[in-house]
């Protein structure tokens, strides 16, 4: 292949415009519902030192590989892992990478869309002014309502669907870029505006520290796998959005700075994004959590009750929504440009997944309502007077209530886990198919991929910059993600 070739899908305007693609890529929910939380939770400024180091280690010359990969077939993951695997003779295996990420990509975007629509669901609450002096018990109801009414989510789930087909839909420069050139500045502006009024309120110190106080006794093993695991999961790697925006990528640019710009201003967006959130729940003598939790029921309470609170409010939930809506674009576009590789036009293509990934994702809308009690790999333990186990049974697939009412009747206590088909779409990607992927993209570039070919899409700065990246992708970055991937399996 020529070193000019530029692919059918078209060039990113600029390196920058990569840039803001690749950090509203990264940039998502988890930035803002977890990463902030288990920094305080994790050792606080000692645990952002782990997770910077993890971030070089594994995040960094992960990424580069995809970018470099994508960008030397210029095509979309699945056609660029079946060309190079022939092209550099290596096991049919890794011509499944981007099958894999094509796979994940569906799953996730079908559940991350009925998430996203929560938050449109937000920001017209908090714009109308329903959480205005709201106490717990209304969120928690709020929220409790939302997730039993299956036909409200549809709808949600349906209208940010439509917001990133519409934006795929108009291609890589009217789409993709122009969305992304004005979706990404208004992000830092409002975080930056969010951060200034976080300045100003009581809580701030406490939220300072909150996230930043060095505490390295809490850094157990369990703490450096999830900052192992989160540098992995932060940047987008494993499921192809990366590789296909590296495909769009200018050729001849170097990807080592890119790369290092990329996962720092992700890593500074999440930490931007705790003083934005802390501070303003500490305020109110409200108790930090993760996930949902934080995001549905805390933080509404915590921004009802600030002056101006409807219009700082509803600047945080739009915020979220474009962190959101920038992520879910990326997960689109790998599945959309394989099919306009096998034919269809760009809005045919468009049409076609968004359509596939919205059918899917009604299956995690009823997993939060009529399907709820239906889970499979159910386990029943029996727990003794001191709440250890003594005893288990396991289903394949069972109702839960129906358990719950047999086990009542021998008058023992018993604890009952399963899986909803969102919690195995969940567990299914974030647990096995993205670690594995970013395993098999780290071994392939690091061993099958000749190092002149590497070195020359690489470009970095000195010979012994590129040593150091390719000790990392052959041996250490793998050997972390495989502790990842064991981690979440066992």
């Amino acid at each position: 292949m020529k070193a000019d070739h530029r692919g059918m899908h078209g060039i990113w305007a600029s390196r920058w415009t990569f840039i803001l693609a690749a950090v509203g890529s990264a940039v998502g929910l988890g930035n803002i519902w977890k990463f902030p939380y288990i920094t305080g939770e994790y050792g606080g400024g000692a645990f952002v030192l782990v997770y910077l180091i993890c971030v070089l280690a594994v995040g960094i010359p992960v990424m580069m590989a995809e970018i470099l990969l994508g960008r030397k077939a210029r095509m979309s993951p699945v056609h660029t892992m079946e060309r190079l695997t022939t092209q550099y003779k290596a096991p049919k295996l890794f011509a499944g990478i981007g099958w894999m990420g094509a796979v994940s990509g569906f799953f996730i975007l079908s559940f991350y869309s009925v998430i996203a629509g929560w938050i449109l669901y937000y920001v017209y609450k908090m714009a109308t002014g329903f959480f205005t002096g709201a106490e717990g018990a209304l969120a928690e109801a709020t929220f409790g309502g939302l997730l039993a009414n299956p036909l409200r989510l549809t709808v949600l789930h349906t209208l940010f669907m439509l917001l990133v087909g519409v934006v795929i839909a108009r291609g890589i420069h009217r789409g993709l870029e122009n969305t992304l050139r004005l979706l990404m500045p208004v992000l830092f502006v409002m975080l930056l505006v969010l951060l200034g009024y976080s300045l100003t309120t009581p809580g701030f110190e406490q939220g300072w520290d909150f996230l930043f106080r060095f505490e390295p006794e809490k850094l157990t093993t369990e703490a450096v796998i999830v900052a192992l695991g989160h540098s992995f999961f932060t940047l987008s790697l494993g499921m192809g959005a990366i590789m296909a925006y590296g495909a769009y990528m200018p050729a001849g640019q170097p990807l080592g700075q890119t790369v290092l710009i990329v996962g720092f201003v992700d890593t500074l967006v999440a930490l931007v994004a705790g003083l934005v959130i802390f501070p303003i729940v500490f305020t109110h003598g409200l108790e930090p959590g993760a996930g949902p939790g934080l995001m549905f029921q805390t933080l509404p309470v915590a921004l009802g009750a600030l002056p101006g609170g409807v219009v700082i409010g509803t600047v945080f939930f739009v915020l979220v929504l474009i962190a959101a809506w920038s992520s879910a674009i990326s997960i689109a576009e790998p599945a959309v440009a394989w099919a306009v590789e096998k034919g269809f036009s760009r809005a045919r293509a468009t049409v076609f997944v968004c359509s596939l990934a919205w059918a899917l994702g009604l299956g995690t809308v009823f997993s939060f309502n009529d399907w709820s009690q239906n889970q499979a790999f159910v386990t029943v333990t029996e727990l003794n007077e001191a709440g250890d186990a003594v005893g288990s049974e396991f289903y394949l697939y069972a109702a839960v209530d129906d358990l719950k009412k047999a086990k009542e009747v021998t008058g023992g206590t018993y604890e009952i886990k399963g899986k909803t088909l969102f919690d195995i779409f969940d567990f299914l990607t974030t647990n096995i198919l993205l670690p594995l992927g970013g395993v098999l993209i780290a071994l392939f570039t690091g061993w099958f991929m000749s190092r002149s070919s590497v070195e020359d899409e690489a470009r970095l700065a000195s010979q012994h910059l590129f040593a150091v990246w390719r000790f990392m992708i052959r041996f250490v970055s793998p050997a972390a993600i495989l502790l990842v991937l064991y981690n979440g399996l066992f």
